[in-house]
């Protein structure tokens, strides 16, 4: 696919070289031309047909350029954590490529706890370098849907349950991916926060906790971002499709925030021709006439933005001024991506990309809880490390849903630990046995994880060799399996799957150090928690997983993680469980499920903080191998402007380097409102050697009845 796309850049360069040699360069041709420019000459230049022909898909990952003017196709591709492998034109099978693996980076979920929207950046200028050498023009990313309940299956793909948290980290991630001229196409606008019922599912929400919650991110992410891309929800909202809903996408979107972009459907998300025209929606993407699951094959002609739509053009249906705008938005898109000339052809597995990779990896693990400082592990120790837990040795690069990635290598935990101690110090029992398969559309592990013990006889092995052992580090938590981590479905419970919970406290009533690590885009439940020693949150990491748990677990990175959600002792903690309003109520005779989010604005730490309820770990907890002490918090403006400015010195008061997250938190001036508690407004990460002290300063726009620095 790489070779295709650089001859057609070049295509693009040559033909634009050679109609000057023969007349005056056409505008939409001339990159030294404005954008807008461009555009213009370029729609004046197109019929009826090939302004409908750029608006929708001509296979699973593409849609089709202006071959007589010498604009390109555009390629498209998953996913937010690394560039996914090709498809064959119209299915879902692989291509059979042998240049499409690629650098798996962590997912989202470990991306916001790293609290480092520097990190974010290089997450999305890596992912872009990738991205080009495929001859990728947008990445179907990031996702910034707000984790209302610890079940919902995609949480591992966006950034927690703040919406300010998510913001930032969002803005930072488009600007680095959008710099190397590949569009974000920023996902799932919007209220897309459970899986059960995706197609289905009529949010009913308040205005204010629409505003307040669920909209940050995405205005973020284009008033600041600048995002190129949007791509519409599954889900309906006042029982109108997102992807064509003249609320979200008419008014808010392009009306009040003044998107410029393009929206894009999620596959197969596109209802019917008429919302389509008339509600926002600009590029129709999907699989089989329906879009989603059946009909005729290569029907890319049949969406409802192809021959449906050309047929009520030529009818007088639908006047011109809708089509213009699509075009002129796809147009832009198009010169901001695929047109431009001075974007390079990036780069592919390269070891930067893995530096990258490992770095984020490490800086987003969250150590939970670390008693009588069982961790960090000596490297130097004389003694044996038990490793246990399907977990430490199950690739998780495959699987997820449209996230599933072919991986040019991945470390696993249990390699990433031999390489750190030594093959000598370092034993290994399965424990438990969850899912043995390892394949998705096609891309396969190649691991046979297949074994056939019983759970009584896998947790008697670990139990056995933890005798032996100085310390047991088990690998378990979540995987990418349906009904898991997955898209597609929720989780169905939140306790841990496969007997996990017998092998922990058997293991915890057999050994004094037991460490356990959750791989993960989720809390789980943790009945055993006061039993084991430690608890690590490790995510799911990518390409380079072994290396960077095992970075932390020996320190030779200090862990500075911080949790981007609350993680509650059992699920009526959480208000949509509480409420009983997840998933929601399906209407009599009729597909639609009514989901009330009677949580209002009180989402994650609001509603633990309004009901007196402790988790078992709060948002934004991390611990260190270090120790830090905040002093002088004040609030050093004078109240003018309305902007409230705070500052903090934090010192590093242990004997080792590490890096401590500073968080500004508020609560809004009284206004005959009800407000949160408290409300994450700022943070900033900052590095400090043993004794060493910074001055750390935040700020708030608005007005402050009370604050507090953490």
């Amino acid at each position: 696919m790489n070779i295709m796309r650089h001859s057609t850049t070049a295509m693009v360069a040559l033909l634009i070289a050679t109609t000057a040699t023969a007349q005056k360069t056409p505008a939409y041709l001339d990159p030294s031309a404005d954008i807008e420019t461009r555009v213009e000459d370029a729609l004046k230049r197109m019929t009826t047909e090939e302004k409908v022909r750029i608006i929708h898909a001509q296979s699973k990952f593409s849609s089709a350029g202006v071959p007589r003017l010498g604009i390109p196709d555009f390629w498209t591709d998953d996913g937010p954590h690394g560039v996914r492998p090709d498809v064959l034109w119209d299915e879902w099978e692989q291509a059979g490529q042998t240049n499409d693996s690629c650098v798996a980076f962590p997912a989202l979920s470990c991306l916001a706890a790293t609290y480092n929207v520097e990190l974010a950046h290089l997450y999305g200028v890596s992912l872009a370098e990738e991205a080009l050498y495929r001859g990728k023009d947008m990445i179907l990313g990031p996702g910034v849907n707000i984790c209302r309940t610890p079940l919902g299956g995609r949480n591992f793909e966006y950034m927690g349950e703040d919406p300010w948290l998510t913001s930032r980290m969002a803005v930072e991630y488009i600007k680095g991916l959008q710099s190397k001229g590949v569009s974000a196409c920023v996902k799932h606008f919007c209220l897309n926060n459970d899986e059960e019922n995706r197609f289905t599912v009529n949010v009913k929400v308040s205005d204010r906790a629409l505003r307040e919650i669920y909209l940050p991110a995405f205005e973020a992410a284009v008033k600041e971002g600048g995002a190129w891309g949007i791509m519409g929800a599954y889900n309906l909202y006042q029982d109108q499709h997102l992807c064509h809903n003249k609320r979200t996408l008419m008014d808010i979107l392009k009306g009040e925030w003044g998107f410029d972009g393009v929206v894009v459907s999620d596959w197969g998300g596109t209802h019917s021709t008429d919302e389509a025209v008339k509600n926002g929606l600009d590029m129709e993407f999907g699989s089989w006439t329906n879009g989603l699951t059946h009909g005729a094959s290569n029907a890319y002609d049949n969406y409802y933005l192809a021959n449906p739509y050309l047929a009520g053009l030529r009818k007088g249906r639908y006047s011109t001024a809708e089509l213009d705008d699509k075009a002129r938005r796809v147009l832009r898109l198009f010169f901001r991506t695929s047109m431009r000339t001075d974007r390079g052809h990036g780069s592919m597995c390269s070891e930067a990309h893995y530096a990258a990779a490992r770095q984020i990896a490490a800086e987003g693990i969250v150590l939970l809880q670390n008693k009588r400082n069982a961790l960090p592990i000596d490297p130097r120790m004389t003694g044996k490390v038990l490793v246990v837990g399907e977990n430490a040795i199950k690739m998780m690069t495959v699987g997820g849903g449209s996230s599933s990635l072919k991986v040019q290598h991945e470390i696993s935990p249990l390699d990433g630990m031999i390489a750190a101690l030594g093959r000598e110090k370092v034993d290994f029992a399965r424990g438990y046995v969850g899912d043995t398969t390892g394949n998705y559309n096609g891309v396969t592990t190649g691991q046979d994880l297949s074994d056939r013990r019983s759970p009584a006889e896998l947790i008697a092995e670990a139990v056995s060799k933890a005798e032996d052992a100085d310390a047991v580090v088990i690998f378990g938590g979540l995987n990418k399996s349906d009904y898991q981590d997955c898209e597609g479905h929720d989780r169905q419970t939140y306790s841990l799957p496969y007997g996990q919970d017998e092998l922990v406290s058997a293991l915890a009533k057999a050994h004094k150090r037991v460490i356990f690590v959750c791989i993960s885009g989720n809390p789980v439940a943790m009945p055993w928690a006061n039993d084991v020693e430690a608890i690590v949150e490790g995510w799911y990491l990518g390409s380079e997983t072994g290396n960077a748990l095992a970075d932390v677990l020996t320190g030779a990175v200090n862990p500075s993680g911080k949790l981007p959600f609350t993680w509650p002792v059992k699920l009526e903690d959480v208000g949509a469980h509480a409420l009983g309003t997840y998933p929601g109520t399906r209407r009599e005779g009729s597909d639609i499920v009514d989901e009330e989010y009677e949580d209002g604005i009180y989402v994650g730490y609001r509603w633990a903080d309004k009901h007196g309820i402790k988790p078992l770990f709060a948002f934004g907890h991390g611990l260190s191998y270090t120790t830090f002490k905040l002093s002088g918090a004040r609030r050093t403006d004078d109240g003018a402007g309305g902007k409230a400015t705070f500052s903090v010195t934090v010192t590093n008061t242990g004997k080792t380097e590490g890096a401590e997250v500073v968080k500004l938190f508020i609560r809004k001036a009284d206004d005959g409102m009800d407000h949160p508690l408290r409300e994450l407004k700022d943070f900033k990460k900052v590095r400090l050697a043993p004794g060493e002290s910074k001055t750390v300063e935040l700020s708030y726009e608005g007005g402050v009845s009370a604050w507090s620095i953490e």
